[in-house]
């Protein structure tokens, strides 16, 4: 099977969507290359059976590059709502930061 990777990093921290999309590609990558696999095979049955994953892959890796774009376009809209308030309200970013770094403080020094 083929387990190349994309780019995108299985890190902790990773968006669950990011490893869904992954996750996805893999599985897609997979189906290619067992369609290829198999291209040998003789057979009215396989030939059809051949032509609808490979209808049904194509559907997906168009689904797939429309939700990454989606998704793209979505963190990078957050990054600079996020940069304009911060931006706007210095005072009210660095105290709620303070705020976030308190409690995140107080909860590791409760272990």
């Amino acid at each position: 099977m083929n387990t190349k990777t994309t780019g995108i990093k299985n890190t902790p921290h990773a968006a669950p969507k990011e490893k869904f999309m992954e996750d996805l590609r893999l599985v897609m990558a997979d189906a290619e290359e067992l369609l290829r696999a198999t291209a040998s095979q003789a057979g009215e049955g396989a030939a059809a059976a051949r032509s609808r994953i490979q209808q049904s892959l194509q559907v997906a890796k168009d689904r797939l590059g429309a939700t990454e774009e989606a998704v793209i376009e979505r963190a990078q809209q957050a990054a600079q709502d996020t940069d304009q308030y911060v931006h706007e309200n210095p005072w009210k970013a660095i105290g709620i930061s303070a705020c976030v770094g308190a409690i995140v403080g107080m909860l590791i020094a409760r272990r």
